[in-house]
């Protein structure tokens, strides 16, 4: 497809920016509403997260039979996955089959990253510009760009003076790297981390893993997924498809619904084994409400997790950097296959960081406080500027030519991470504020997103004059109020985390993400049935 189009040709109704899960669906849904739409794709082909993150050990930590989409009865009846949680190439061949049975390729341009996006008042456009020259007006713009897809890549002193490989997990090559007998550094130890270590400890010389914070690790429970697996879960889609929308976090199972001052300990302990032998997030999002809010509740699940952690670790010394200190739950928690058990191998070596920092790269590895390491490879598994960092990465500017990361530079807020007073016509999925952030089962708030999305657009094409619709000062002030009143009764808005944005220098702090997936909708619904109340429609 050519990849120049003049800014002279006839305006599109919408674009979408990225092809993963959101913005397939976006696609799909805009068409069949019969606009003209185009989609854009940093990548040479759809998958978004699971296109990106092609590192060793990726997979997913959502159950498959929640990791999908429910718009469709012919996906669910002809897609079969093979396991619980499926690894990183079965979730891209998903998401590739949803492309091509909605023929949804000739509609996204590949290898074009958005870098502009400016909104043209007098002709109530958004003028949208790619890196590869592609030039584009439209009416309505869709940000459908994931949470975690733009690197945190940390500024350590000579990293270009390292002679061996350097590399981000979210940019690992297709062709994959050759690990066996070399020494690799990985740098961090959050879910990607864990994933990355559990993986190749068997497979490298040495492993030196540099750990600033540890994490929590819940043993997963995979398996593989037989003819019969599949038949049952098919037979309970339905009412899995509206158990994800109105539970905590959209995953098919929901907090406890018994009161913590209601049990007993001995209560409470065997509810925490029942939610540890699932192994899965249920650990987090099934427990009892008041292990998020309840520094005392708090302790005494993070005392039974700590103890699961002890007893899978056999060499002397490690347990004591290894395990964490903080509360469970108030950053996140990955799911590990063998994490734990990788720091019993004589071949891995764990490195306290907070201890002994990172001074600087050298030509044969990284030199910390008291130290140098040498390594063949280092592995950046550093995490992401959450959130706002893809959306940053744009140079998106609305009415009077106000730039967005100058707004967020200074202060994250959005009117339900669906708009941004200011930006008429400007819609986002995964955005701050929203479930989708961080605190949700991705597909289940990005297809929720989505469909109101797109749901708002063909009702501003029936009503709006000029086809404008941009959320008040005043409702996105009164969102904004509302979601730090609900994160901020909570422990997680004590801790530093990527969830509070601590993990980018400068970030303004604010609980990324907003708490419970049943409420947002309820709230994103009420709004719609008051025909967009607090979206000003002209």
């Amino acid at each position: 497809m050519n990849t120049s189009v003049s800014a002279s040709q006839t305006p599109l109704d919408a674009v979408v920016i990225g092809a993963g899960f959101a913005g397939l669906y976006a696609l799909h849904r805009l068409r069949e509403m019969g606009l003209n739409v185009q989609g854009f794709e940093a990548g040479s082909g759809v998958a978004g997260t699971w296109y990106w993150n092609r590192y060793p050990g990726a997979r997913t930590d959502s159950a498959s039979e929640v990791y999908q989409y429910w718009f469709s009865d012919a996906l669910l009846k002809d897609w079969n996955w093979s396991e619980r949680f499926p690894a990183q190439a079965e979730t891209e061949r998903y998401l590739n089959f949803v492309a091509d049975r909605l023929d949804l390729r000739p509609m996204i341009r590949f290898n074009n990253r958005v870098t502009h996006a400016h909104w043209d008042a007098a002709a109530n456009l958004w003028d949208v510009r790619t890196d590869q020259g592609a030039s584009v007006r439209c009416r309505y713009l869709l940000s459908c760009l994931g949470p975690l897809s733009e690197p945190k890549v940390p500024p350590f002193e000579g990293h270009e003076n390292f002679k061996g490989r350097f590399l981000h997990t979210s940019r690992w090559p297709k062709e994959g790297i050759d690990l066996s007998g070399k020494r690799v550094g990985v740098i961090g130890t959050g879910a990607t981390g864990v994933q990355v270590i559990q993986t190749i400890a068997s497979q490298v010389g040495e492993l030196f893993v540099f750990q600033r914070t540890p994490t929590y690790a819940i043993a997963m429970r995979n398996t593989k997924l037989t003819d019969e697996d599949r038949a049952a879960l098919r037979s309970r889609y339905t009412a899995l498809g509206e158990w994800v929308k109105h539970s905590l976090a959209g995953f098919a199972f929901d907090m406890q619904r018994k009161a913590w001052a209601d049990t007993t300990k001995a209560e409470r302990r065997a509810i925490f084994e029942d939610l540890y032998a699932d192994g899965s997030l249920v650990m987090w999002g099934g427990n009892f409400a008041e292990v998020l809010v309840d520094p005392v509740a708090n302790e005494e699940l993070s005392e039974f997790m700590r103890e699961k952690m002890r007893a899978r670790l056999t060499k002397p010394g490690v347990a004591d950097k290894l395990i964490p200190t903080y509360g469970f739950g108030t950053r996140r928690p990955p799911l590990d296959c063998g994490y734990l058990e990788a720091f019993n191998r004589d071949n891995v070596h764990l490195i306290d960081i907070k201890a002994a920092p990172i001074e600087r790269f050298t030509e044969a590895g990284i030199r910390t406080a008291d130290a140098e390491y040498p390594l063949d490879i280092i592995v950046l598994a550093t995490g992401f500027d959450a959130a706002t960092g893809a959306i940053n990465a744009i140079d998106i500017r609305g009415r009077d030519g106000v730039s967005l990361k100058s707004l967020w530079d200074r202060d994250i807020t959005t009117a339900m991470g669906l708009q941004k007073h200011g930006f008429p016509n400007f819609f986002t999925s995964a955005a701050p504020l929203a479930p989708a952030a961080a605190f949700c089962n991705v597909p289940t708030c990005l297809q929720q997103q989505v469909e109101w999305i797109t749901d708002c657009v063909a009702h501003v094409e029936q009503n709006g004059k000029e086809k404008v619709i941009e959320a008040t000062q005043a409702f996105e002030d009164n969102w904004v109020k509302h979601h730090d009143q609900v994160t901020g009764a909570t422990l997680i808005a004590k801790a530093d985390s990527w969830w509070t944005g601590a993990n980018i220098a400068g970030k303004p702090r604010r609980v990324l993400s907003y708490l419970h997936v049943g409420n947002y909708r309820k709230a994103c619904d009420e709004v719609a049935a008051k025909a967009y109340e607090g979206f000003e429609i002209r």
